[in-house]
C-alpha cells in the first residue's frame, strides 16, 4: 500500500472510534499540460421544465418526489443507472439516526415513505417500541446492530440497496417525474445572475434543459459552484467527515457468530484486530446489513484525497479494492463466521463525504447546538450528535444561495459549518433537506417568485401535509 501512510483512530457519530487511513499513497500531482480551444457550437434544447433536479441521490430523489406531489412539472437527471446515491450505489446501507435521543421520529416525510415502502426482509432495525429506550440489555443488543448509540436505542435501520433502488424509482414515477438516467449534469445555464437550467452530457451528446427552478443535489455543489455561488470547503481534521471510501459486501458470512465473538471474547477480538492491522496497515471490522449472511464493510476511510480530483478518485478506488481482497483473505482465514465468505459487491459509487458547502442565506452552526430553539424558517428537525444536545432546527435559508437566483441546494452540501456538516451530510438529513427544496421549488413556480421569496408558512404547511416533522407538531 505504500510507506507514506498513517492509521489513526478518530471518534465517529455515536462515540465509536473509526479508523482512518491517513496519507497520500500514489497521489498524483498532475499539471495541466496546455489549453485546447473548443469551437463555439449550438446546443440542442432537450426540453423545458418547471423544476429541474440534478442528482438522484437521497436529496435529489426526495426533492423530485416532493415537487411532483405538489403538481410541478419535474425533471430529474441522474448520472448512474439507479436512484438513491450513497444509500444504494454507495452501499451506505446503515441509515443513520432518524429518531432523537428521546425516541421521537423527527426525520419523516419522503425518507419515511421510502423506508416504509420496503418489503419484509428489505430492512432491519429496532422496533418502534424500543426507540429511545435506555435499557442496558436492549442498547447492548442493538448497539452491535448499528441501532443504539450512547446507550440509547434509535431508529437506524440497515436496508437492501436493490429494494431501495426499485422503490425510489416507483415513488418518482408515481409523482409523475420525468426521469433521465445515464445523464450527467455538466454545467448550469446562467443569465444575469439567475440559473435558468442546466447542460447535461449523455450518449446523445451535450444538450440543455431550461427550467424555472434548478435544484443542485449533486452532493458536491457542482452546479452552484459553477454558477458563481459562494461556498466553504474547510474541514475538521479530527474526524472522519472529510474522508473518502469505497464500501463493500461479503456474502456467505454468519454475522451472528461474528457478533457473538465480539461481545463474548473481547480479548480475542482485540488480538484479532491488532493482527489485522499488522498484516495490512489499515484494517476494518464489519457492520451488520439487512441480512444475517451479508457483512457490510464501510471500507478504508482515506484522508488526504480530494473527491473533486479524478486522479484522487481513481487512486482511492484502486486502493480500496486491493484492501477489500486482502480483508477477504484475512477474514476467511481468521475471522469467526467468515470461513465461507465471498466477494459479493463493491460500491458502484465512491463514498465521498465532503467537498463544498454552500454559503447560504442562513446556516447551521456549532453555536446553535446547545440552544434547541426552533427557527422561524425551520424546514426540518435533525437529531443532535449526542444526548447532551437538543434537536437541531434546520432553516430554509441553508438551501438558498446568498447571491444567485433560480437555484436551491439540498443534500450534503447545504450551508453549515464544518462541525454541523458531520450530521447534515447523513442520508436522513439529505432526505429532509431534499424534501424541503422540492416543496419550495414547486411553490416558487406556482407563485411565480424566486426561491428566496417563497412564503415560509406556506412552505411549512406543504411540508407538514407531506408528512414532514417540524417543531410544533406534524
Amino acid at each position: 500500500m505504500g510507506s507514506n501512510t498513517e492509521t489513526v483512530d478518530r471518534p465517529a457519530a455515536g462515540g465509536t472510534p473509526s479508523v482512518v487511513f491517513k496519507g497520500s499513497v500514489n497521489k498524483k500531482n498532475r499539471k495541466i499540460s496546455g489549453v485546447h480551444r473548443e469551437a463555439a457550437r449550438d446546443i440542442p434544447v432537450f426540453k423545458r421544465t418547471q423544476v429541474l433536479v440534478v442528482g438522484g441521490g437521497p436529496a435529489g430523489t426526495a426533492a423530485a418526489i416532493a415537487a411532483g406531489r405538489l403538481g410541478a412539472e419535474v425533471t430529474l437527471v441522474e448520472r448512474y443507472n439507479h436512484l438513491g446515491g450513497l444509500s444504494t450505489g454507495g452501499l451506505v446501507l446503515w441509515i443513520d439516526r432518524m429518531t432523537d435521543w428521546q425516541g421521537t421520529h423527527v426525520i419523516q416525510g419522503i425518507g419515511r415513505d421510502l423506508l416504509s415502502s420496503l418489503p419484509e426482509g428489505g430492512l432491519a432495525g429496532a422496533p418502534s417500541s424500543l426507540w429511545g429506550s435506555r435499557d442496558a440489555e436492549a442498547a447492548a443488543y442493538w448497539g452491535m446492530r448499528t441501532s443504539a448509540f450512547h446507550g440509547v436505542v434509535t431508529w437506524s435501520p440497515t436496508i437492501d440497496p436493490e429494494w431501495m433502488k426499485w422503490r425510489s424509482l416507483q415513488l418518482v414515477t408515481e409523482a409523475k417525474v420525468d426521469l433521465l438516467l445515464h445523464a450527467w449534469g455538466a454545467a448550469p445555464i446562467v443569465e444575469d445572475g439567475t440559473v435558468k437550467g442546466a447542460i447535461f452530457e449523455s450518449k446523445q451528446g451535450r444538450m440543455a434543459i431550461y427550467a424555472d427552478v434548478v435544484i443542485d443535489t449533486t452532493g458536491d455543489g457542482d452546479l452552484f459552484a459553477q454558477a458563481g455561488a459562494a461556498y466553504d470547503s474547510d474541514i475538521n481534521e479530527d474526524d472522519i467527515h472529510h474522508c473518502m471510501n469505497v464500501s463493500w459486501l461479503f456474502g456467505g458470512v454468519d454475522m451472528e457468530a461474528w457478533i457473538d465473538f465480539r461481545t463474548r471474547e473481547p480479548e480475542r477480538f482485540a488480538d484479532f484486530m491488532q493482527k489485522g492491522r499488522e498484516a495490512m496497515g489499515f484494517f476494518d471490522r464489519p457492520f451488520v446489513s439487512w441480512r444475517r449472511d451479508v457483512g457490510l464493510f464501510m471500507g478504508p476511510r482515506m484522508a488526504g484525497y480530494d473527491c473533486l480530483s479524478v486522479d484522487d478518485l481513481t487512486t482511492v478506488e484502486i486502493q480500496s479494492r486491493e484492501l477489500m481482497v486482502r480483508h477477504l483473505e484475512f477474514y476467511k482465514a481468521h475471522g469467526p463466521g467468515f470461513r465461507d465468505a465471498f466477494l459479493m459487491l463493491s460500491g458502484p459509487q465512491m463514498g465521498s463525504r465532503h467537498s463544498r458547502r454552500l454559503k447560504g442565506v442562513e446556516s447551521v452552526t456549532r453555536a446553535q447546538w446547545s440552544t434547541g430553539t426552533p427557527l422561524p424558517t425551520e424546514v426540518g428537525v435533525s437529531p443532535s450528535l449526542s444526548p447532551k444536545f437538543p434537536n437541531i432546527s434546520v432553516p430554509y435559508g441553508c438551501l438558498v444561495p446568498q447571491d444567485v437566483d433560480g437555484l436551491l441546494a439540498a443534500g450534503k452540501h447545504v450551508a453549515c459549518d464544518m462541525h454541523s456538516h458531520s450530521f447534515l451530510r447523513e442520508i436522513p438529513q439529505c432526505w429532509m433537506t431534499g424534501h424541503a427544496a422540492g416543496a419550495a421549488a414547486a411553490l416558487a413556480v406556482k407563485n411565480g417568485v424566486q426561491p428566496r421569496a417563497v412564503d415560509i408558512p406556506q412552505l411549512q404547511d406543504a411540508l407538514r401535509a407531506q408528512g414532514a416533522y417540524l417543531n410544533g407538531g406534524r
